[in-house]
């Protein structure tokens, strides 16, 4: 008489038990200290391999999505491909400036970035010195170049954070006035950045800092109450703004509307149809020939789905990843040394990485309503691209300073 297998039997549970057991203990005796070893040897690496390879990429994709709306507009098909080449020389310079200044500084510093940056996201909402594009105010000109202010309050935020967890942690987890004092000043800048509008942006700024609290210790009764609170606040921003209204009808069912609000969504999902497993090779691209608006900024990963196709997309996802996940351990190897502004403000940077990426390739894949949101380093843009490879080199010098620890107990540099 046969006997069917029953996991909630005990003797089979305890052959199960048994038998994951006898799995996992090579795994934790000889496997993971191997790659415990590896990854407090090389989680540098994994950061500037992720860096390099997304920067790359992203030069190479956001050239081939540029070309034909560069020649049209400024008859000169390598004209992105040369200011975002611009950008990165510049961006290199700002990458060795942050790599020279050690963390103490920043700490003593951000206040002051803060506050300008404040007053920056003020004067863009100035009508004559703010620039707008496609009806959003986000820029400051300043000759051929504009500044999109909000890229730097990310990151003046994030360290702010860090900073206010450092010094209050042991109220934040027992005290609600101590999670909501930070998120008022975050909701400073999340006002002025409404105000452009930028809806994508503050998503971020929120979603991060609601991170940075909760890995702080903050107790769950203030986290899920703002978090209701901001997720009526975004239902009552929609329902109230009609653009947005019809995004979100239209990412209900973005074919219903594929000649008006659905526009965008439904030529990135063309895109996403045409590659398939491998695309359809470099720079053939259907889409990006004035069919998919914003193609070589918000919408960058969808020319590259058609044109290197799924496997190239899943690559580019790991990769991003990989980037993420370094930057993690890194802040774990600060709070070892209990290094705590330096652990909080490179876990904020991984989140703000991690968390755009998703969001843009949510928006790209139509899991997300349409938003403007750069894919950080690859999506054309000087200011995007300056800042995050600047917030990378901050966390290459928060490595440095794992490794070398006792040089930085004052205010020496190198």
């Amino acid at each position: 008489m046969s006997v069917r297998f029953n996991a909630t039997h005990p003797e089979a549970e305890n052959k199960v038990v048994s038998r994951f057991k006898a799995f996992m203990e090579p795994i934790k005796t000889k496997v993971r200290p191997v790659v415990a070893k590896w990854l407090n040897n090389n989680a540098m690496w994994l950061v500037i391999g992720g860096t390099l390879f997304l920067v790359g990429m992203g030069m190479l994709m956001g050239t081939s999505a540029s070309m034909d709306i560069a020649a049209s507009r400024y008859n000169d098909a390598f004209f992105f491909l040369k200011r975002q080449l611009i950008y990165l020389f510049l961006s290199c310079f700002c990458c060795a400036a942050v790599l020279k200044i050690p963390i103490i500084k920043w700490r003593v510093a951000y206040p002051w970035l803060l506050l300008l940056s404040t007053v920056g996201l003020i004067f863009v909402l100035v009508p004559g010195i703010g620039k707008s594009v496609n009806g959003s105010a986000r820029w400051i000109g300043f000759g051929p170049f504009n500044i999109q202010v909000s890229e730097f309050s990310k990151w003046f935020l994030v360290l702010f954070v860090a900073d206010y967890i450092v010094r209050r942690k042991s109220e934040i987890q027992t005290n609600v006035m101590a999670f909501i004092k930070p998120m008022l000043i975050v909701g400073v800048t999340v006002l002025l950045l409404l105000a452009e509008p930028d809806f994508g942006a503050s998503a971020v700024i929120v979603g991060t800092t609601l991170m940075m609290l909760f890995v702080a210790g903050s107790s769950l009764l203030p986290f899920i109450t703002l978090l209701a609170l901001l997720l009526i606040s975004a239902g009552m921003l929609v329902m109230f703004q009609e653009y947005r209204w019809e995004r979100i009808i239209a990412y209900t069912d973005p074919w219903m509307h594929q000649f008006n609000s659905g526009y965008q969504l439904t030529q990135s999902l063309i895109a996403f149809g045409q590659g398939g497993l491998t695309g359809r090779g470099l720079g053939e691209s259907v889409q990006k020939l004035f069919y998919l608006p914003e193609a070589h900024t918000d919408f960058v990963f969808a020319v590259l789905a058609e044109e290197l196709g799924l496997v190239m997309c899943l690559t580019v996802c790991l990769v991003y990843s990989l980037l993420t996940f370094g930057i993690f351990c890194i802040a774990y190897r600060a709070l070892k040394r209990s290094a705590l502004f330096e652990s909080y403000a490179v876990f904020g940077v991984g989140l703000l990485v991690s968390i755009q990426a998703i969001l843009n390739m949510g928006v790209n894949t139509g899991l997300l309503p349409t938003k403007g949101l750069t894919l950080p380093l690859m999506s054309y843009g000087g200011s995007s691209i300056l800042v995050t490879l600047s917030m990378l080199a901050f966390v290459l010098r928060v490595e440095y300073e794992n490794r070398r620890p006792t040089r930085f107990l004052g205010w020496s540099g190198f």
